[in-house]
């Protein structure tokens, strides 16, 4: 493994060193509303919070591809409460923007793609990009939006990296779970975990399905809010890739055209100017 690739993988391991979350009726005594109102505190109050109707970032991603690291441009672009879209460029190779994202219901992709998808796929596609945008919010906004849903449940205390946890339990549409992790001091989120699927969904060797961990770090205030500029993922203790925000921008004007369905948008998505890194 090259250095650049051991620091990631160094950062990342310790989202897996978390303690289990105990049972029992203590566990059950805390408020789940109560924990994502003192997050909600933290990331800046509730006036600011919901203040916020659109937003756009702009950064780098280093994925983890086999033994090489491979650098990705992005710009996300959200209008609240059920608008989405992700550009990603890789500068290394010569295949463009793409991107990907949903309008309510409605996928987004570019380029489209050669044939219609089935129905089945157009929904699992847009149901994953859904769960994506709603892991973001928690680190974000303590919060889901109507575009995906949740519902909280206490689940206890863990031991993480940076001190106790407060854990909530969240579920989605479609059978969708996950854990919500805020720290008890701070209370600002410090990560969300959930279950990928199974091992032999693919035809592959059947085993259990793999934990999924994203990491919310380095938060900085941005127009009174705390926003995350590191998200680091990792499949069980081994990273999977690593985001540095280098902007937010938080109720920009955003040109409608970028949300167009499938089959609707003329012309190529582009990923603007670069800006450097907000101090």
């Amino acid at each position: 493994m090259n250095a650049a690739k051991h620091g990631v993988a160094t950062a990342c391991l310790a989202v897996g060193l978390i303690a289990a979350v105990p049972s029992g009726g203590a566990a059950q005594k805390k408020d789940p509303a109560a924990i994502l109102a003192a997050a909600r505190a933290a990331l800046g109050g509730e006036k600011k919070l919901s203040s916020v109707k659109s937003f756009t970032a702009t950064g780098r991603t280093r994925q983890v591809r086999g033994d090489n690291l491979v650098p990705i441009e992005f710009e996300i672009s959200v209008e609240l409460p059920d608008k989405y879209l992700r550009k990603d460029e890789i500068p290394a190779q010569e295949t463009g923007v793409s991107g990907a994202g949903f309008n309510g219901d409605e996928l987004i992709l570019d380029p489209p793609p050669a044939a219609a998808l089935p129905e089945p796929a157009r929904k699992a596609r847009t149901a994953g990009l859904k769960q994506d945008f709603a892991r973001l919010a928690l680190g974000m906004f303590a919060a889901s939006f109507p575009a995906y849903p949740l519902t909280f449940t206490y689940a206890g205390e863990a031991q993480a990296p940076q001190g106790t946890a407060d854990v909530l339990d969240a579920k989605g549409a479609d059978n969708m779970t996950l854990r919500l992790f805020i720290h008890s001091e701070t209370h600002l989120p410090i990560m969300v975990s959930w279950k990928g699927p199974a091992a032999g969904a693919r035809g592959a060797r059947g085993g259990p399905p793999p934990e999924l961990w994203l990491y919310f770090g380095d938060y900085r205030d941005v127009d009174g809010l705390q926003l995350p500029f590191r998200l680091r993922r990792a499949t069980g203790a081994d990273t999977t890739e690593e985001t540095t925000f280098d902007r937010f921008k938080l109720n920009p004007k955003i040109d409608p055209k970028k949300f167009q369905a499938v089959g609707q948008r003329k012309g190529g998505l582009g990923i603007g100017p670069r800006e450097g890194p907000r101090k």
